[in-house]
C-alpha cells in the first residue's frame, strides 16, 4: 500500500505532500498506520474532460460525501482529505496515478443537520504543460478518495502507528480526451442560386507530449447548414480529413444561411465544431 502524508500548515492552508514511498523506506518510525474510521460515498466529477494545452493548471472539479466517526476531527489542521484519478490494480505499486502530489486537499464541510457526515469538495489539477500527460493518458480513469490523519505527529518523521489512513478506489470513472479543433469556411460569398457552394476547413487534435495541435488525419466530420431564421442545423454529408487534415465538402447553394464542419469525437478524442459561417445566396 502506497501512503501520503501533509507537511506542515502554511499560512493556514493544509498543503499536501506526496509520501510516494512505502512506509518503510520513508523517514520516521516504523509502523502501519491504523485504518481511520472514515468512509466515502456519492462521489461526482464529469463523465469527461477535453484536455487542450493550458499553460497552467487544468482543473477538475469533484465532490464527496464523507462519513466520519466521534474520534475523528475533520477540523484539526493536519486532516486531510482528497480524490484523485488511477490506472490499474487499485492500491498497487504499478497502478498509475493522476491528481495526488499536486492537487490540494479538498476541502470538507461538516453537515449542520446530522452528526458525522460532511461534503467534500475540491479539484485534480494537471499540468499538461510539465509533462503530467502522455498520449496514452487518453480515455478512462478510475476515482480513488483518501483521508488521513496526522494526529499531530511530524509529518518529516511520524511514527506511523499513529497516523491514520483510509482510502478507498472504484468510486467513480471519468473520461479524458485530447481537444480537437475544426475549423470552416464557405464560400464563395455571395453565390448564385443554384452554383455549387464550397466549404473547407481543417481538422487538428492536441499532443499533450509537445502541447501542441497537429493534423488529425483520416477523420470522418459532417458537413452542417443552417438556413436562415432557423435554429436547427441539419447534415448535409459526411466528409473525411486528408493527411495533412484539410476537409473540403461541396453542396448546391439553394439559401442564405450558415455553414460548418462537426467532428463527433471519439472514446479518445472530444467532440468539435466550427463556428457557422453565413453565406448569402442570390
Amino acid at each position: 500500500m502506497r501512503i501520503r502524508a501533509t507537511v506542515a500548515a502554511v499560512t493556514g492552508a493544509l498543503a499536501l505532500a506526496a509520501f510516494a514511498a512505502p512506509a518503510a523506506q520513508a523517514t520516521g518510525t516504523d509502523g502501519t498506520p491504523y485504518d481511520l474510521n472514515v468512509s466515502f460515498s456519492d462521489v461526482k466529477i464529469a463523465s469527461s474532460t477535453k484536455i487542450g494545452a493550458p499553460t497552467g493548471a487544468l482543473r477538475i472539479a469533484y465532490s464527496y460525501t464523507l462519513k466520519y466517526g466521534s474520534e475523528v476531527d475533520i477540523e484539526q489542521p493536519d486532516f486531510w482529505s482528497q480524490a484523485y484519478l488511477y490506472r490499474g490494480t487499485f492500491g498497487s505499486d504499478t497502478a498509475t496515478e493522476l491528481g495526488y502530489d499536486k492537487s490540494d486537499s479538498a476541502t470538507c464541510t461538516a453537515s449542520t443537520t446530522s452528526d458525522g457526515t460532511a461534503t467534500c469538495k475540491g479539484t485534480i489539477d494537471l499540468y499538461p504543460s510539465e509533462g503530467d500527460l502522455l498520449n496514452t493518458d487518453v480515455g478512462t480513469w478510475t476515482v480513488a478518495v483518501e483521508a488521513g490523519a496526522l494526529n499531530g505527529q511530524d509529518p518529516e518523521n511520524p511514527d506511523y502507528s499513529k497516523v491514520g489512513f483510509k482510502e478507498q478506489g472504484g468510486m467513480a470513472t471519468t473520461k479524458l480526451l485530447r481537444n480537437v479543433i475544426v475549423t470552416a469556411d464557405a464560400g464563395p460569398e455571395p453565390v448564385t442560386k443554384g452554383a455549387t457552394l464550397t466549404t473547407t476547413g481543417k481538422l487538428t487534435r492536441v499532443s499533450w507530449e509537445d502541447n501542441k495541435y497537429h493534423a488529425f488525419t483520416n477523420q470522418t466530420v459532417t458537413l452542417q447548414f443552417k438556413k436562415a431564421g432557423t435554429s436547427t442545423y441539419t447534415n448535409v454529408k459526411t466528409i473525411k480529413s486528408d493527411t495533412s487534415g484539410n476537409l473540403k465538402g461541396t453542396a448546391t447553394a439553394a439559401y442564405d444561411g450558415y455553414w460548418r464542419l462537426t467532428y463527433a469525437g471519439s472514446a479518445y478524442a472530444s467532440y468539435a465544431s466550427a463556428a457557422g459561417d453565413y453565406v448569402d445566396v442570390r
